[in-house]
């Protein structure tokens, strides 16, 4: 039987917490009146300003969770002798480019 994988954990401060929900309840939001307005029949550049909306908080909210990663667990990684993490930042910015 394959070995699952381990997931890592990050303990986040209640501010932190705070911060990142209303980040992901503005996207939320953003999404919703997307939907909607495809319901309602809204205009394509309508729905693309929108979009773009979308996409600003969405790229705004990883911006932060990457500094905050890079600030806390890979510098914390990296003063316990886990040098390998570097290979994690690599994969990062191939997926978040």
């Amino acid at each position: 039987m394959a070995e699952a994988k381990k997931h890592k954990k990050k303990v986040r401060s209640p501010e932190d917490k705070k911060a990142i929900d209303i980040r992901l309840n503005r996207i939320i939001g953003q999404l919703n009146g997307v939907k909607k307005m495809v319901e309602d029949d809204r205009y394509c550049d309508d729905l693309l300003v929108q979009l773009a909306a979308v996409y600003k908080a969405t790229k705004g909210l990883a911006a932060y969770i990457f500094e905050e990663h890079l600030n806390s667990c890979i510098v914390e990684s990296i003063k316990s002798g886990d040098v390998g993490v570097v290979n994690e930042i690599i994969d990062l910015f191939k997926r978040y480019d």
